[in-house]
């Protein structure tokens, strides 16, 4: 039963926002060079006092501001502080290192072995086609519709993206369901990307649909039983394929480590092959300086 407008909440939760009342600092304080920088340092580190990574600290950052320009509009702060600390955020080292990324015939022979592992891995053969045919991103593969696919009986088709599915937790949704639905990455909701996918894919698409249809919301790829498609699902069959195709030695490296290395592999494709940088970009949803960066 929901909490009427006058009942107190629960014992537990009422110690645990005294805990955290006792345990944090006063947003005014913040105005403090050593107060801003032990904040600032906090955000390198982990719950459990380790490191954390330099894309983890990048991700804080944003929030750690916003917070303190929602004070300053409050009031709370006479005016933003951070240029009272000599502080950056660590280098990220994003750049994608092409020396793990497959080629092409061996991005197909991966595909291929995640497709024989099984139901499971038959099940998301076409998953992992889309990753590599179109560099989608998971997120991206797991929305994927029925509605948004050209799939003539021959020669090229055309996808066009409009959602992701990212997995965040139940506890993150305001469906309580394990994962959201967004639009796609850094755009507008409503905002669209169409993607032309050759022959192979467009085969791949129409097996998979002829197999085991679509969800009820038209989705294409559903979990071997049912469900959305998690992480962990689809990470284990790519790494039965890794053992099944490569070397000891070249499993035990960082080549074609995660299923994201296909999304890697089908840009890098399409760059050497001669495509333009700028259509490039527009493929795979980024812009041209994200591309050249990474």
């Amino acid at each position: 039963m929901p909490r009427t407008q006058h009942e107190e909440p629960p014992s537990e939760i009422t110690a645990a926002l005294d805990r955290i009342a006792r345990k944090s600092i006063k947003v005014n304080e913040l105005d403090t060079p050593t107060v801003l920088r032990r904040a600032l340092d906090a955000l390198k580190l982990k719950l459990d006092g380790k490191p954390a990574a330099a894309n983890t600290v990048h991700r804080k950052f944003p929030v750690f501001t916003n917070c303190l320009r929602y004070a300053v509009e409050r009031e709370h702060l006479p005016a933003l502080p951070l240029h009272k600390v000599d502080w950056k955020a660590p280098e990220t080292d994003d750049e994608v290192d092409f020396r793990f990324v497959p080629g092409p015939a061996l991005a197909r022979r991966l595909i291929a072995a995640a497709g024989g592992q099984g139901r499971r891995g038959q099940h998301l053969h076409a998953f992992f086609g889309c990753l590599y045919y179109t560099a989608m991103r998971p997120a991206e593969v797991t929305d994927l519709r029925l509605s948004s696919c050209t799939l003539p009986q021959s020669g090229w088709g055309e996808l066009v993206l409009s959602g992701t599915s990212p997995q965040t937790g139940s506890a993150w949704t305001d469906s309580g369901e394990s994962h959201d639905s967004r639009g796609l990455k850094k755009r507008a909701r409503r905002v669209t990307r169409s993607v032309p996918i050759p022959p192979v894919l467009v085969r791949m698409l129409r097996d998979h649909i002829a197999m085991y249809g679509v969800a009820e919301d038209g989705r294409l790829f559903r979990a071997s039983r049912g469900g959305r498609v998690t992480n962990k699902e689809y990470g284990e069959i790519w790494q039965k394929a890794r053992c099944a195709v490569l070397s000891a030695s070249e499993a035990a490296s960082p080549l074609s480590e995660v299923p994201y290395s296909l999304r890697h592999a089908g840009v890098s494709l399409w760059l050497t092959s001669g495509m333009s940088p700028t259509e490039v970009a527009r493929r795979a949803g980024h812009s041209t300086a994200v591309l050249y960066r990474f």
